[in-house]
Protein backbone atom coordinates (compact mmCIF):
# COMPACT_ATOMS: atom_id res chain seq x y z
CA UNK A 1 0.00 0.00 0.00
CA UNK A 2 1.20 3.29 -0.85
CA UNK A 3 0.25 6.81 0.72
CA UNK A 4 -0.56 9.82 -1.53
CA UNK A 5 2.52 11.95 -0.40
CA UNK A 6 2.15 14.96 -0.32
CA UNK A 7 3.96 18.60 0.09
CA UNK A 8 2.50 21.20 2.79
CA UNK A 9 2.81 24.10 0.66
CA UNK A 10 1.34 22.71 -2.56
CA UNK A 11 -1.73 23.49 -4.79
CA UNK A 12 -2.33 19.21 -4.23
CA UNK A 13 -3.16 19.68 -0.57
CA UNK A 14 -6.00 22.31 -0.98
CA UNK A 15 -6.93 19.52 -3.92
CA UNK A 16 -7.26 17.03 -1.50
CA UNK A 17 -8.48 18.76 1.28
CA UNK A 18 -12.04 19.58 -0.69
CA UNK A 19 -11.97 16.70 -2.30
CA UNK A 20 -15.57 14.92 -1.83
CA UNK A 21 -16.14 11.11 -0.66
CA UNK A 22 -19.01 10.77 -3.13
CA UNK A 23 -21.61 12.01 -4.86
CA UNK A 24 -24.64 12.45 -2.72
CA UNK A 25 -27.38 13.33 -5.29
CA UNK A 26 -27.02 9.79 -7.30
CA UNK A 27 -28.77 8.32 -3.72
CA UNK A 28 -31.27 11.14 -2.93
CA UNK A 29 -33.96 9.88 -5.38
CA UNK A 30 -34.29 6.58 -3.94
CA UNK A 31 -34.18 7.98 -0.83
CA UNK A 32 -36.93 10.10 -1.61
CA UNK A 33 -39.16 7.18 -2.71
CA UNK A 34 -38.44 5.25 0.75
CA UNK A 35 -39.64 8.30 2.23
CA UNK A 36 -43.09 8.49 -0.18
CA UNK A 37 -43.38 5.01 0.86
CA UNK A 38 -42.91 5.66 4.45
CA UNK A 39 -45.58 8.36 4.26
CA UNK A 40 -48.20 6.21 2.32
CA UNK A 41 -47.89 2.85 3.67
CA UNK A 42 -46.39 3.27 7.10
CA UNK A 43 -45.72 -0.18 9.20
CA UNK A 44 -46.06 -1.88 5.87
CA UNK A 45 -43.64 -0.03 4.14
CA UNK A 46 -41.29 -0.52 7.15
CA UNK A 47 -41.42 -4.61 6.04
CA UNK A 48 -41.35 -4.47 2.84
CA UNK A 49 -38.31 -2.26 2.42
CA UNK A 50 -36.93 -4.60 5.22
CA UNK A 51 -37.70 -7.79 2.91
CA UNK A 52 -36.18 -5.67 -0.46
CA UNK A 53 -32.55 -3.90 1.34
CA UNK A 54 -31.89 -6.21 4.55
CA UNK A 55 -33.33 -9.23 2.98
CA UNK A 56 -35.52 -9.58 6.23
CA UNK A 57 -38.76 -10.84 6.99
CA UNK A 58 -40.44 -8.75 9.32
CA UNK A 59 -44.32 -8.09 10.48
CA UNK A 60 -46.24 -6.86 13.20
CA UNK A 61 -45.49 -10.43 14.45
CA UNK A 62 -41.48 -9.95 14.97
CA UNK A 63 -40.82 -5.69 14.74
CA UNK A 64 -40.32 -5.63 17.91
CA UNK A 65 -37.62 -7.71 20.15
CA UNK A 66 -39.62 -9.81 22.53
CA UNK A 67 -38.19 -10.18 26.21
CA UNK A 68 -37.30 -14.28 25.18
CA UNK A 69 -35.36 -12.82 22.29
CA UNK A 70 -33.37 -10.73 25.02
CA UNK A 71 -33.18 -13.93 27.37
CA UNK A 72 -31.66 -15.90 24.30
CA UNK A 73 -29.09 -13.24 23.67
CA UNK A 74 -27.62 -13.51 26.88
CA UNK A 75 -27.23 -17.02 26.66
CA UNK A 76 -24.91 -16.53 23.32
CA UNK A 77 -22.31 -14.10 24.75
CA UNK A 78 -19.58 -14.68 26.75
CA UNK A 79 -18.70 -13.01 30.69
CA UNK A 80 -15.50 -11.79 29.36
CA UNK A 81 -17.62 -9.60 26.82
CA UNK A 82 -20.15 -8.80 29.62
CA UNK A 83 -17.48 -7.37 31.66
CA UNK A 84 -15.75 -4.89 29.38
CA UNK A 85 -19.51 -3.55 28.39
CA UNK A 86 -20.43 -3.09 32.02
CA UNK A 87 -17.05 -1.35 32.96
CA UNK A 88 -17.37 0.94 29.45
CA UNK A 89 -20.99 1.58 30.71
CA UNK A 90 -19.48 2.97 33.92
CA UNK A 91 -16.81 4.80 31.81
CA UNK A 92 -19.14 6.66 29.96
CA UNK A 93 -21.61 7.53 32.55
CA UNK A 94 -19.43 8.98 34.10
CA UNK A 95 -17.52 11.06 31.83
CA UNK A 96 -21.30 12.23 30.45
CA UNK A 97 -22.59 12.92 34.02
CA UNK A 98 -19.62 15.61 34.33
CA UNK A 99 -21.37 17.32 31.15
CA UNK A 100 -24.59 18.23 33.17
CA UNK A 101 -25.87 21.63 33.46
CA UNK A 102 -27.79 22.94 35.77
CA UNK A 103 -30.68 25.82 35.72
CA UNK A 104 -29.81 28.44 36.97
CA UNK A 105 -31.99 32.28 38.20
CA UNK A 106 -30.67 35.34 39.48
CA UNK A 107 -32.27 38.11 40.70
CA UNK A 108 -30.49 41.83 40.13
CA UNK A 109 -31.12 45.06 41.96
CA UNK A 110 -34.16 46.00 40.91
CA UNK A 111 -35.98 42.85 41.68
CA UNK A 112 -35.46 41.53 38.09
CA UNK A 113 -34.99 37.67 37.63
CA UNK A 114 -33.17 35.99 34.73
CA UNK A 115 -31.89 32.35 33.84
CA UNK A 116 -32.18 29.44 32.23
CA UNK A 117 -34.07 26.06 32.19
CA UNK A 118 -32.64 22.91 30.98
CA UNK A 119 -35.33 20.33 29.91
CA UNK A 120 -34.55 16.69 28.79
CA UNK A 121 -36.25 15.93 25.21
CA UNK A 122 -39.45 13.82 26.25
CA UNK A 123 -38.57 11.29 23.40
CA UNK A 124 -35.60 10.20 21.50
CA UNK A 125 -34.73 7.28 18.51
CA UNK A 126 -31.07 6.15 18.57
CA UNK A 127 -30.19 4.44 15.30
CA UNK A 128 -27.54 1.38 15.46
CA UNK A 129 -25.91 0.21 12.53
CA UNK A 130 -26.40 -3.97 12.08
CA UNK A 131 -27.50 -6.57 9.98
CA UNK A 132 -24.33 -8.43 9.73
CA UNK A 133 -21.98 -6.53 11.61
CA UNK A 134 -22.43 -5.59 15.63
CA UNK A 135 -22.22 -2.20 16.85
CA UNK A 136 -22.92 -2.47 20.64
CA UNK A 137 -20.96 0.59 21.48
CA UNK A 138 -23.38 2.91 19.07
CA UNK A 139 -26.10 1.17 21.65
CA UNK A 140 -23.35 3.03 24.43
CA UNK A 141 -22.66 6.15 22.76
CA UNK A 142 -26.47 6.90 21.80
CA UNK A 143 -28.30 5.66 24.55
CA UNK A 144 -26.00 7.10 27.62
CA UNK A 145 -26.20 10.42 27.14
CA UNK A 146 -29.99 10.63 26.52
CA UNK A 147 -30.14 8.71 29.79
CA UNK A 148 -27.96 11.18 31.85
CA UNK A 149 -29.85 14.07 29.98
CA UNK A 150 -33.15 12.53 31.49
CA UNK A 151 -34.69 11.35 28.33
CA UNK A 152 -37.90 9.23 29.32
CA UNK A 153 -38.59 7.57 25.96
CA UNK A 154 -35.55 5.82 23.61
CA UNK A 155 -36.67 4.05 20.88
CA UNK A 156 -33.69 1.77 19.23
CA UNK A 157 -33.46 0.73 15.10
CA UNK A 158 -31.23 -1.73 13.87
CA UNK A 159 -31.25 -3.63 10.78
CA UNK A 160 -32.02 -7.40 11.07
CA UNK A 161 -29.95 -10.17 10.08
CA UNK A 162 -31.35 -11.81 7.08
CA UNK A 163 -32.91 -14.46 9.60
CA UNK A 164 -35.14 -11.71 11.49
CA UNK A 165 -32.71 -11.85 14.35
CA UNK A 166 -30.28 -9.36 15.57
CA UNK A 167 -26.99 -9.23 16.98
CA UNK A 168 -26.80 -10.59 20.50
CA UNK A 169 -23.94 -8.49 21.46
CA UNK A 170 -25.69 -5.63 20.29
CA UNK A 171 -29.16 -6.78 22.02
CA UNK A 172 -27.41 -7.58 25.50
CA UNK A 173 -25.71 -3.87 25.06
CA UNK A 174 -29.48 -2.58 24.93
CA UNK A 175 -30.46 -4.85 27.61
CA UNK A 176 -27.68 -3.24 29.87
CA UNK A 177 -28.83 -0.21 29.60
CA UNK A 178 -32.59 -1.11 30.41
CA UNK A 179 -33.38 -0.49 26.93
CA UNK A 180 -36.62 -1.64 26.09
CA UNK A 181 -38.15 -0.59 22.78
CA UNK A 182 -36.59 -2.38 19.84
CA UNK A 183 -37.24 -2.30 16.15
CA UNK A 184 -35.81 -4.10 14.00
CA UNK A 185 -35.48 -1.60 11.50
CA UNK A 186 -32.51 0.08 9.76
CA UNK A 187 -31.84 2.24 6.46
CA UNK A 188 -33.55 5.59 5.47
CA UNK A 189 -36.97 3.52 6.56
CA UNK A 190 -36.34 3.53 10.17
CA UNK A 191 -35.72 7.28 9.99
CA UNK A 192 -38.37 8.47 8.17
CA UNK A 193 -40.65 6.12 11.18
CA UNK A 194 -38.90 7.27 13.68
CA UNK A 195 -39.28 11.47 12.28
CA UNK A 196 -42.74 10.85 11.24
CA UNK A 197 -44.25 8.05 13.51
CA UNK A 198 -46.34 4.59 12.16
CA UNK A 199 -49.27 2.57 13.67
CA UNK A 200 -46.34 0.90 15.74
CA UNK A 201 -43.47 3.43 15.89
CA UNK A 202 -44.68 6.89 17.86
CA UNK A 203 -42.57 9.64 16.81
CA UNK A 204 -39.35 10.83 18.20
CA UNK A 205 -37.77 14.48 19.12
CA UNK A 206 -34.27 13.59 17.68
CA UNK A 207 -32.71 11.03 15.92
CA UNK A 208 -29.33 10.23 17.21
CA UNK A 209 -26.62 7.99 15.63
CA UNK A 210 -24.52 6.85 12.30
CA UNK A 211 -25.25 5.63 9.29
CA UNK A 212 -24.54 4.61 5.88
CA UNK A 213 -25.54 7.24 2.85
CA UNK A 214 -28.73 6.34 2.83
CA UNK A 215 -29.44 6.98 6.56
CA UNK A 216 -27.42 10.52 6.23
CA UNK A 217 -29.45 11.66 3.50
CA UNK A 218 -32.64 10.60 5.48
CA UNK A 219 -31.56 12.47 8.36
CA UNK A 220 -30.98 15.65 6.30
CA UNK A 221 -34.48 14.96 4.89
CA UNK A 222 -35.96 15.11 8.68
CA UNK A 223 -34.49 17.59 9.85
CA UNK A 224 -36.90 20.63 11.17
CA UNK A 225 -39.34 18.01 11.62
CA UNK A 226 -37.28 16.39 13.98
CA UNK A 227 -33.90 17.51 15.60
CA UNK A 228 -30.87 15.04 14.49
CA UNK A 229 -27.44 15.09 16.45
CA UNK A 230 -25.45 15.40 13.29
CA UNK A 231 -25.34 14.41 9.10
CA UNK A 232 -21.84 11.68 9.73
CA UNK A 233 -19.76 10.86 6.79
CA UNK A 234 -17.33 8.22 6.34
CA UNK A 235 -15.10 8.10 9.30
CA UNK A 236 -11.59 9.73 9.46
CA UNK A 237 -8.16 9.78 11.37
CA UNK A 238 -5.19 12.28 10.98
CA UNK A 239 -1.87 11.21 12.84
CA UNK A 240 0.65 14.41 13.57
CA UNK A 241 3.75 12.39 13.82
CA UNK A 242 7.28 13.37 14.89
CA UNK A 243 10.35 11.37 15.20
CA UNK A 244 9.85 9.85 18.17
CA UNK A 245 6.48 8.05 16.97
CA UNK A 246 7.14 4.34 16.14
CA UNK A 247 5.69 3.03 12.49
CA UNK A 248 4.39 0.35 13.97
CA UNK A 249 1.76 2.00 16.05
CA UNK A 250 0.91 4.88 13.09
CA UNK A 251 0.35 1.97 10.68
CA UNK A 252 -1.80 0.58 13.06
CA UNK A 253 -4.12 3.18 13.66
CA UNK A 254 -4.20 4.92 10.39
CA UNK A 255 -5.89 1.10 9.27
CA UNK A 256 -7.95 1.35 12.41
CA UNK A 257 -10.36 3.73 10.36
CA UNK A 258 -9.63 2.46 7.01
CA UNK A 259 -11.12 -0.68 7.60
CA UNK A 260 -14.34 0.78 8.08
CA UNK A 261 -15.32 2.19 4.79
CA UNK A 262 -13.73 2.27 1.36
CA UNK A 263 -14.47 5.67 1.75
CA UNK A 264 -12.44 6.61 4.90
CA UNK A 265 -9.45 8.63 4.94
CA UNK A 266 -6.20 7.93 6.97
CA UNK A 267 -3.87 11.18 6.84
CA UNK A 268 -0.24 10.77 8.35
CA UNK A 269 0.88 14.44 8.86
CA UNK A 270 4.68 14.73 9.94
CA UNK A 271 8.11 16.67 9.90
CA UNK A 272 9.79 13.96 9.58
CA UNK A 273 9.37 12.51 6.07
CA UNK A 274 11.42 9.51 6.69
CA UNK A 275 8.42 7.67 9.06
CA UNK A 276 6.82 7.28 5.47
CA UNK A 277 8.23 4.78 3.68
CA UNK A 278 8.86 2.87 7.24
CA UNK A 279 5.03 3.34 7.67
CA UNK A 280 3.92 2.16 4.15
CA UNK A 281 5.88 -1.13 4.94
CA UNK A 282 4.40 -1.44 7.97
CA UNK A 283 1.21 -1.04 6.13
CA UNK A 284 1.82 -3.85 3.93
CA UNK A 285 3.11 -6.14 6.58
CA UNK A 286 -0.02 -5.72 8.60
CA UNK A 287 -2.89 -5.47 6.54
CA UNK A 288 -2.18 -9.28 5.77
CA UNK A 289 -3.31 -11.09 8.72
CA UNK A 290 -6.87 -8.92 8.64
CA UNK A 291 -10.15 -9.82 7.82
CA UNK A 292 -11.02 -6.50 6.57
CA UNK A 293 -7.96 -6.28 4.09
CA UNK A 294 -9.89 -5.45 1.18
CA UNK A 295 -11.69 -2.37 2.65
CA UNK A 296 -8.53 -0.99 4.19
CA UNK A 297 -6.44 -1.34 1.25
CA UNK A 298 -9.22 0.71 -1.03
CA UNK A 299 -9.46 3.20 1.60
CA UNK A 300 -6.02 3.78 1.82
CA UNK A 301 -4.50 3.71 -1.65
CA UNK A 302 -7.44 5.89 -3.33
CA UNK A 303 -7.96 8.45 0.51
CA UNK A 304 -4.85 7.64 2.31
CA UNK A 305 -2.37 10.42 2.34
CA UNK A 306 1.16 11.69 4.23
CA UNK A 307 1.25 15.29 4.48
CA UNK A 308 5.14 16.30 4.71
CA UNK A 309 5.87 19.55 6.97
CA UNK A 310 8.39 21.97 8.44
CA UNK A 311 7.88 21.59 11.60
CA UNK A 312 5.28 20.66 14.10
CA UNK A 313 3.25 24.38 14.15
CA UNK A 314 2.63 23.09 10.61
CA UNK A 315 1.42 19.83 11.01
CA UNK A 316 -0.86 21.53 13.55
CA UNK A 317 -1.68 24.06 11.04
CA UNK A 318 -2.72 21.39 8.63
CA UNK A 319 -5.12 19.33 11.25
CA UNK A 320 -7.17 22.38 11.85
CA UNK A 321 -7.03 22.72 8.08
CA UNK A 322 -8.76 19.20 7.59
CA UNK A 323 -10.50 19.30 10.93
CA UNK A 324 -10.52 15.81 11.53
CA UNK A 325 -13.01 13.73 13.23
CA UNK A 326 -10.35 12.04 14.95
CA UNK A 327 -6.98 13.40 15.69
CA UNK A 328 -3.64 11.80 17.29
CA UNK A 329 -1.11 13.76 18.24
CA UNK A 330 1.88 11.21 18.29
CA UNK A 331 5.17 12.86 19.43
CA UNK A 332 7.65 13.34 21.87
CA UNK A 333 5.42 16.34 24.35
CA UNK A 334 2.08 16.37 23.19
CA UNK A 335 0.67 18.87 25.53
CA UNK A 336 3.27 21.25 24.69
CA UNK A 337 1.62 21.75 20.91
CA UNK A 338 -2.15 20.79 22.17
CA UNK A 339 -2.74 25.05 21.88
CA UNK A 340 -1.94 24.55 18.63
CA UNK A 341 -5.04 22.19 18.19
CA UNK A 342 -8.23 24.19 17.28
CA UNK A 343 -10.69 21.70 15.06
CA UNK A 344 -11.01 18.33 16.20
CA UNK A 345 -13.92 16.22 16.66
CA UNK A 346 -11.80 14.06 19.43
CA UNK A 347 -7.89 14.58 20.58
CA UNK A 348 -5.81 11.51 21.06
CA UNK A 349 -2.64 12.37 23.35
CA UNK A 350 0.75 10.37 22.93
CA UNK A 351 2.03 7.13 21.32
CA UNK A 352 -0.34 4.84 24.01
CA UNK A 353 -3.86 6.39 23.18
CA UNK A 354 -5.00 4.96 19.73
CA UNK A 355 -8.38 6.27 18.37
CA UNK A 356 -10.06 2.39 19.78
CA UNK A 357 -9.41 3.31 23.59
CA UNK A 358 -12.18 6.39 22.74
CA UNK A 359 -14.65 4.33 20.12
CA UNK A 360 -15.35 1.62 23.09
CA UNK A 361 -14.08 2.18 26.30
CA UNK A 362 -12.26 5.80 27.86
CA UNK A 363 -15.76 7.60 28.11
CA UNK A 364 -15.96 10.75 25.64
CA UNK A 365 -18.19 9.72 22.73
CA UNK A 366 -17.27 8.59 19.53
CA UNK A 367 -20.33 10.08 17.58
CA UNK A 368 -18.60 12.78 16.09
CA UNK A 369 -18.15 15.35 13.15
CA UNK A 370 -16.92 14.29 10.05
CA UNK A 371 -15.84 15.89 6.89
CA UNK A 372 -14.62 18.99 8.31
CA UNK A 373 -17.61 20.25 10.11
CA UNK A 374 -15.49 19.47 13.42
CA UNK A 375 -14.77 23.59 12.44
CA UNK A 376 -18.44 24.26 13.69
CA UNK A 377 -19.81 21.09 15.32
CA UNK A 378 -19.48 18.93 18.27
CA UNK A 379 -19.24 15.90 19.49
CA UNK A 380 -22.71 14.28 20.92
CA UNK A 381 -22.97 15.41 24.16
CA UNK A 382 -25.63 15.35 27.25
CA UNK A 383 -26.97 18.74 25.77
CA UNK A 384 -28.04 17.13 22.37
CA UNK A 385 -30.29 15.68 24.15
CA UNK A 386 -31.81 18.73 26.38
CA UNK A 387 -33.16 21.92 25.10
CA UNK A 388 -32.80 25.02 27.27
CA UNK A 389 -35.47 27.68 27.46
CA UNK A 390 -34.71 31.58 28.80
CA UNK A 391 -36.46 32.98 31.84
CA UNK A 392 -37.20 36.58 32.31
CA UNK A 393 -39.07 38.08 35.41
CA UNK A 394 -38.93 42.07 35.62
CA UNK A 395 -40.36 43.69 38.55
CA UNK A 396 -42.87 46.78 38.06
CA UNK A 397 -39.60 48.70 38.79
CA UNK A 398 -37.22 47.01 36.41
CA UNK A 399 -39.48 47.75 33.76
CA UNK A 400 -40.55 51.18 34.73
CA UNK A 401 -36.30 52.12 34.68
CA UNK A 402 -35.67 50.32 31.83
CA UNK A 403 -38.91 51.45 29.87
CA UNK A 404 -37.92 54.02 27.71
CA UNK A 405 -35.00 52.19 26.42
CA UNK A 406 -37.11 49.53 25.64
CA UNK A 407 -39.38 52.05 23.69
CA UNK A 408 -36.22 53.41 21.54
CA UNK A 409 -35.00 50.04 20.62
CA UNK A 410 -38.20 48.55 19.03
CA UNK A 411 -39.39 52.00 17.49
CA UNK A 412 -35.86 52.12 15.55
CA UNK A 413 -36.86 48.95 14.65
CA UNK A 414 -40.06 50.50 13.63
CA UNK A 415 -42.15 47.79 15.56
CA UNK A 416 -44.54 50.31 17.18
CA UNK A 417 -46.74 47.41 18.87
CA UNK A 418 -43.44 46.50 19.93
CA UNK A 419 -43.04 49.86 21.78
CA UNK A 420 -46.36 49.75 22.63
CA UNK A 421 -46.68 46.69 24.88
CA UNK A 422 -43.99 48.99 27.31
CA UNK A 423 -45.92 52.27 27.07
CA UNK A 424 -49.25 51.45 27.98
CA UNK A 425 -47.77 49.60 31.49
CA UNK A 426 -45.61 52.86 31.33
CA UNK A 427 -48.97 55.25 31.02
CA UNK A 428 -50.51 52.59 34.45
CA UNK A 429 -47.47 53.29 36.47
CA UNK A 430 -47.87 57.06 36.16
CA UNK A 431 -51.19 56.75 36.98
Amino acid sequence: MKLRRIEADSPELEQFIEGTYTDQKQFEGQVANIAEEVRKRGDLAIFDLTAKYDGASIDHSNFMVSDEEIEKAYDLVDDEYLHALREAIDNIYQFHHRQLRNSWMEPDEKGNILGQIYRPLNRVGIYVPGGTAAYPSSVLMNAIPAQVAGVKEIAMVTPPAQDGSLNPYTLVAAAELGLEEIYKMGGAQAVFALAWGTDTVPKVDLISGPGNIYVTLAKKMVYGDVNIDMLAGPSEILIIADESANPVYLAADLMSQAEHDPLARSILVTDDGSLIPQVEAELQRQVDSLPRRDVIEKAINTYGAAIVTESLAESCRIANMIAPEHLEIMVDKPFEILHLIENAGAIFMGHHTPEPVGDYFAGPNHILPTGGTARFYSPVTVDTFRKASSLLCYSPAGLLESADKIIKLATVEGLTAHANSIKVRKEKADE
